[in-house]
């Protein structure tokens, strides 16, 4: 059984669709010219988004330095990384909301951030 997503198309329309999606619409997802959202048109947001998203617990001081000394603000994902965790990661530097982040392509997002 195929999973069903839903994009919000570039007159705003909310469409479910089955994956895999079809080459001509793979495009234009790739592209930012669709994006996902949840069936009913709020911005989809994955774990790794919801995981950066919730205030830390209060830790214990550590003499170790931070992973990043930099920003603080989450793991960079790997080249391969879906789009989406690109989405998120520009999202935790507050370089753009995540419905602005998802209109840039996954090349243009990994430029943002190097």
């Amino acid at each position: 059984m195929a999973e069903t997503i839903y994009v919000r198309g570039e007159g705003g329309m909310v469409i479910a669709m089955d994956l895999p999606l079809p080459e001509s619409i793979a495009e234009r997802y790739e592209r930012g010219q669709l994006a996902r959202v949840h069936s009913d048109g709020s911005p989809y947001t994955t774990a790794v988004a919801l995981a950066q998203e919730a205030p830390a617990a209060p830790a214990e001081p550590v003499d170790e330095p931070p992973a990043e000394p930099a920003t603080g603000r989450g793991q960079r994902p790997g080249i391969n990384a879906a789009k989406s965790e690109w989405i998120a990661y520009v999202v935790a530097q507050g370089l753009h909301s995540a419905e602005d982040a998802a209109n840039y392509t996954k090349s243009d997002l990994i430029d943002m951030v190097s």
